[in-house]
């Protein structure tokens, strides 16, 4: 088994975030926590995932400050883990990665699950970049610059 390299000390925030959430399971544990999914069966029995997988992704993700554990909302003896604010922070990634699946992924007219407005019932806008004066940004107007002003 090759031995996971850590990207924690990159200078890039792309690849410090990667470092944190840059596997499946972590990102489909963190889609599940905001779809309310709470309890460790509950993840392993709509991810499929390998018990041991998952206690080593949760614990990870706790560590990490993704999750956090809290007393069962049903007063039972089980934890439940639930999302912190920098694992609410997530929802803007998790729903970039959905509205690409859904305009790369899928032939024309296959069903899918969709993000709606929860009020309104109606399908969320696509997300957009701006510039601060609300003007519309492609990839292609936008640069980095690199740490130290370069």
């Amino acid at each position: 088994m090759v031995k996971r390299v850590s990207l924690w000390d990159a200078g890039c925030p792309v690849a410090r975030s990667l470092d944190v959430i840059g596997d499946w399971w972590s990102l489909l544990i963190i889609r599940d926590a905001f779809d309310g999914v709470r309890r460790f069966s509950e993840f392993q029995t709509g991810l499929g995932i390998a018990k041991g997988m998952l206690a080593t992704r949760l614990r990870d993700l706790t560590g990490r400050g993704i999750l956090e554990t809290a007393p069962a909302s049903d007063g039972s003896a089980y934890r439940e883990y639930v999302l912190t604010e920098k694992g609410r922070g997530l929802f803007l990634v998790i729903v970039a990665l959905r509205q690409w699946g859904e305009e790369h992924l899928y032939r024309p007219g296959e069903p899918h699950s969709s993000l709606v407005d929860a009020e309104s019932g109606a399908p969320v806008a696509r997300l957009e970049l701006r510039a601060r004066n609300g003007r519309p940004l492609g990839w292609n107007d936008t640069r980095v610059r690199k740490a130290g002003g370069h």
